[in-house]
């Protein structure tokens, strides 16, 4: 049996749509239709979108196709392999140990941030949760980045400084990796804020993306940062990541309404397939110009799902059993998606999509011994760093005169 309704929910209104017949059109192109057969593309490729979204309160909405060219659906499907492979090494270096704390995976939810990154420019700010390795992933990092910062070395993303939950590249406008259930939302508005008071007159604006879960959608935080961001129109995107229990709570357990799109009350909405890259791509490519062009914020729901547990010091099957994770592997999972509709696109085949992940697979080995070669921050100068600036400039350290140690003899003066 399913454990949960929000789980049944899910898995009756999320149905993968981007795959079936082709036929070739006199335009290079080919279109994705319903019959299930298929032949081999020319250089871009129609897919059928139908059925991927809700809306609430707009008169327009995503399309219900897409094109996509083989370069583009492989390098998602790359990008989403290795966000996969990587998580799982996350699983297994912290059962062995050498992860320690807190510890959040996102597989299964790959879909997600690799759909929302195909749609925004580099520009574009992005805050998100603690479940953050794979959003830091593709917003300029690498494997050994990623696992460089778990396993608390200088060479990871923050400098071994700031752990599973505290990842940040300002050079790729992504600002976190957010410890605290919602809190990163807040700080989401000002980035929108500050992408509206720097924008060019007569220009679209860059929009700023705050990400979160379920469990956190009836903060009252939220609610003030969505009054701000509708009073002053500003280029905010309230992303809800529905992956159906708050920690281990099902969502018709922890909310009164579990329709999340449709909860900024005036501000509109969109619930997408958040297992399809297809719809999440196209959809946030909607998304993003309708707030961009100065109509004011918008809730986004994404129906997607984790595999692990909450953290990795939840088993994930107290509160729900191994069938419904089983289920949703063999029927939703965004990773098969993308294979199928490779191989049915005709823009690869089997075997060529098993050496894509044979590669990846060597690449993210390669990448984690990497990572464990580097060492922890030492406490000169690395602990000091990034606490005070001289002069106010944005890369120049200054020690501070005096840091006292618990051991006062072991104290250190500048």
């Amino acid at each position: 049996m399913i454990a949960s309704k929000a789980a049944s929910l899910f898995l009756r209104r999320s149905i993968p749509t981007a795959t079936a017949a082709a036929t070739r059109s006199n335009v290079g192109r080919t279109t994705i239709g319903a019959s299930g057969a298929r032949m081999m593309s020319s250089d871009t490729v129609t897919f059928d979108l139908t059925g991927s979204f809700e809306t609430y309160k707009l008169d327009t909405a995503p399309n219900d196709t897409i094109e996509m060219t083989k370069e583009e659906l492989l390098e998602h499907f790359e990008l989403m392999y290795t966000m996969r492979r990587m998580e799982i090494t996350c699983d297994n270096e912290y059962k062995a140990r050498a992860i320690r704390g807190f510890c959040h995976l996102y597989d299964g939810q790959e879909a997600v941030a690799t759909g929302i990154n195909a749609a925004f420019d580099p520009e574009d700010s992005w805050i998100t949760s603690y479940r953050c390795h794979c959003t830091a992933l593709a917003r300029g990092g690498s494997v050994a980045s990623v696992l460089g910062e778990l396993f608390g070395n200088v060479d990871g993303q923050t400098q071994g400084k700031g752990g599973s939950m505290h990842f940040y590249n300002k050079a790729h406008n992504f600002f976190g990796g957010q410890g605290i259930v919602g809190a990163q939302v807040p700080v989401g508005l000002g980035l929108a804020f500050a992408n509206h008071y720097n924008a060019t007159p007569g220009k679209p604006m860059q929009v700023a993306i705050a990400c979160y879960g379920d469990g956190a959608a009836n903060q009252g935080q939220i609610w003030e940062s969505a009054n701000m961001a509708s009073l002053w129109k500003l280029p905010m995107i309230f992303c809800i990541e529905n992956n159906h229990y708050g920690m281990g709570t099902s969502i018709d357990r922890h909310s009164s309404h579990s329709d999340y799109y449709k909860m900024g009350n005036h501000i509109p909405g969109v619930r997408m397939d958040g297992m399809n890259v297809l719809a999440v791509k196209e959809g946030m490519r909607f998304v993003k110009d309708y707030v961009g062009q100065g109509n004011g914020p918008m809730y986004v729901e994404m129906m997607t799902y984790r595999y692990h547990g909450h953290s990795m010091s939840d088993p994930g099957t107290t509160y729900r059993n191994r069938e419904e994770i089983a289920l949703t592997r063999s029927t939703r999972d965004p990773l098969e998606f993308v294979k199928k509709t490779l191989i049915e696109a005709g823009f690869a085949d089997a075997e060529q999509i098993k050496e894509t992940e044979k590669r990846i697979r060597k690449e993210v080995a390669e990448q984690v011994k990497q990572a464990k070669s580097s060492s922890p921050p030492t406490i000169e100068p690395h602990l000091f760093q990034y606490v005070y600036s001289k002069d106010g400039g944005k890369e120049q350290n200054e020690f501070p005169p005096h840091v006292r140690m618990p051991d006062f003899a072991k104290s250190k003066w500048y």
